[in-house]
């Protein structure tokens, strides 16, 4: 019995208590990389959006450089 004792003491609750930390740490860590991903998604969204405001931004500029053009024309 003193041998279970001992083995419980200094080999398995050591052994239960790290495994019960590395499992806290990757559920952070786990949390963290979707807090990431969920950041650079958004993040990829809004300069996509941006992008293309800016690109009609420009079709508008030069529709209206066109017209003038056209009107200077005639």
């Amino acid at each position: 019995m003193d041998v279970l004792e001992f083995l419980m003491k200094w080999a398995v609750a050591p052994v239960i208590g790290i495994m019960f930390a590395m499992y806290t740490r990757q559920q952070s860590h786990s949390t963290d990389i979707a807090v990431l991903k969920a950041t650079a998604t958004a993040n990829k969204e809004a300069h996509d959006r941006e992008f293309k405001q800016i690109q009609d931004s420009f079709k508008a500029v030069f529709l209206k450089l066109d017209t003038i053009e056209q009107a200077l024309r005639k």
